[in-house]
């Protein structure tokens, strides 16, 4: 193992999750503010080593622009992993590391964000160009990333960029309360998908009349109050729900029923590594079953590591280590694949090619997440939300 590992091994023990107080702090503040660390559980030696691995292989693949592509040896650039891999670098310290992915979109805000009336692209290629498609969600990461950096470093370098997100998700929102998930290449405005919804409700710092309507929204048009579930896909019985809601619904929403987790059991389910011939017992997208989504695992796992159940949280993060692929650049460095076999994303789209033969950026990081208990989603986590409007709990 090289220093560099043993480093970030030791890092991982030193770094827990970050909590922020109830009290809404405006998008341009100067004022550093001081990042509350809880104490972590004491990883076994093997995790911290495979935690390490993974990390190394993140760090190896950031190119010079900052950006980190989807797979090794891709052109695919995501927004939405660029901003988790963001707050995967400031969780272990490496402060510049997650600063060159946010200068590279900073220095966007001229050319990309106000030319397009808000937002950044979805995908680009490794060299920054050629977008297509502007994602609420995606977007909203972004800025749950940016709210990270501010909570750890005290430095509101991004306090523009920061204000400009919040700003343009705002207006995303309609007359019933719903955001829009966003703009395609030729300007038409993208259906409302739970997943972002929740995930802006996050991103969006403080509880005002913005988050107040946003969950009216999701009580009267996304929660089935008899199952207590979130629903992603109300026009399509057999799409009713989604794995991911599931989880992010939990680390999103103070008092949200441990149940949650539970009824996550509809879509587990146990496949052979395509790439090592491992058994492995996760989770699918949907309840088709016909596939291991190993980022959607982590992320229960994460939930479950919220819900103090411990055991359940251990097994998964066992499940998942048992899919790590070699990096390509170094044999000391690991990555987890997107899932473990070909099948069925969300819906009845086939999954690309590499699905199960490559590190990916977005499995990778939330498998790190869950080994280190630390929750992306945890500084707006609690905002005070009046107790009727908490849709969830009545």
């Amino acid at each position: 193992m090289t220093k560099r590992i043993l480093l970030l091994a030791l890092i991982i023990l030193s770094v827990g999750a970050c909590t922020l107080d109830n009290v809404y702090q405006q998008m341009e503040e100067t004022e550093a503010s001081t990042a509350l660390k809880p104490e972590i559980t004491t990883l076994s030696p093997a995790l911290k080593a495979n935690e390490a691995a993974v990390l190394e292989w993140l760090l190896d693949v950031q190119q010079e622009n900052g950006l980190l592509t989807s797979t090794e040896n891709s052109n695919l650039v995501s927004l939405y992993d660029n901003s988790l891999a963001a707050i995967a670098f400031l969780s272990i310290g490496e402060i510049g590391k997650a600063e060159k992915i946010l200068d590279f979109f900073n220095s966007k805000i001229e050319t990309e964000f106000l030319p397009n009336k808000g937002g950044f692209f979805q995908f680009r290629n490794k060299s920054g160009s050629e977008g297509s498609t502007i994602w609420l969600g995606d977007n909203a990461w972004l800025l749950i990333a940016l709210n990270n950096h501010f909570q750890l470093t005290g430095d509101a370098k991004y306090g523009r960029l920061r204000t400009l997100l919040d700003q343009w998700i705002r207006s995303l929102q309609d007359a019933d309360g719903g955001l829009w998930g966003g703009y395609r290449e030729d300007g038409r405005q993208i259906h409302k998908i739970t997943e972002g919804i929740i995930t802006a409700f996050n991103a969006v710092k403080g509880y005002d009349q913005f988050h107040k309507n946003l969950l009216e929204y999701l009580k009267t048009q996304r929660w089935d109050k008899e199952d207590g579930l979130l629903i992603a896909w109300p026009e399509n019985p057999d799409h009713y729900y989604a794995l991911d809601l599931h989880s992010l619904g939990y680390l999103i929403f103070e008092d949200f029923s441990d149940d949650v987790l539970l009824k996550a059991e509809r879509y587990k389910n146990t496949q052979i590594s395509e790439h090592n011939g491992n058994v492995i017992s996760g989770y699918c997208f949907d309840e088709d079953k016909d596939v291991i989504w190993l980022e959607g695992t982590a992320q229960i796992a994460l939930a479950f590591q919220k819900a103090n159940k411990t055991t359940e949280a251990n097994n998964l993060i066992e499940e998942i280590k048992k899919s790590q692929i070699e990096g390509l650049q170094k044999n000391s460095a690991m990555g987890v694949p997107y899932a473990t076999n070909r099948g069925t994303n969300y819906g009845t789209s086939m999954l690309w090619d590499h699905t199960t033969n490559r590190p990916a950026l977005s499995s990778s990081i939330w498998y790190v997440f869950s080994s280190m208990k630390f929750n992306p989603l945890e500084i707006e986590s609690y905002k005070n939300i009046p107790q009727e409007d908490k849709f969830w709990t009545l």
